[in-house]
């Protein structure tokens, strides 16, 4: 098994890298999705692919902003692998986001909210840290976190008054 170890991103580089990600985000609220983004960031600080959720638009139950996010970066670099890449995320990933980004190879991801329900990043599951798997992701989360997490409160307000 490997396991990935490289230090922290610098807090500054974290939060300019999330602000593409809150754009990507908020750009989802155009077609009715969840306003969720994701960017995947070469080891050079160079963005290489980007995405938002577009479950609703494209009728696409794996339209999830971190897999459309890998696929661009994976269409950029040539390569399924991004070994030396970040994937900075709004909120916390799900089971198949999280898989998604073990069987990619990416070393760290930096995210926004946690997600207590469905997180697979320590909240709910612990995919993306689990000893079984062949790869390991360093995790680091609160980035901008009440920006991303009212974001998302924002649209379930809209969507479910009320209800939260």
């Amino acid at each position: 098994m490997s396991q990935s170890r490289s230090t922290t991103p610098a807090p500054n580089q974290s939060e300019e890298w999330m602000g593409t990600a809150l754009i990507e985000a908020r750009a989802a609220l155009e077609t009715g999705d969840v306003p969720i983004g994701a960017v995947v960031i070469s080891a050079e600080g160079a963005v290489l692919g980007t995405g938002r959720n577009r479950r609703e638009a494209d009728q696409d139950p794996t339209g999830h902003a971190e897999i459309l996010a890998l696929r661009s970066a994976a269409a950029t670099t040539g390569s399924w692998r991004l070994e030396d890449c970040t994937l900075v995320v709004t909120l916390e990933p799900c089971a198949m986001c999280a898989g998604a980004i073990v069987l990619a190879r990416v070393p760290r991801v930096v995210l926004g909210s946690w997600d207590p329900k469905a997180g697979a990043a320590g909240s709910a599951l612990e995919v993306l840290r689990e000893p079984r798997l062949n790869h390991w992701v360093e995790v680091y989360g609160g980035v901008r976190e009440a920006e991303c997490a009212e974001l998302l409160r924002g649209f379930f307000e809209e969507q479910r008054p009320g209800a939260l």
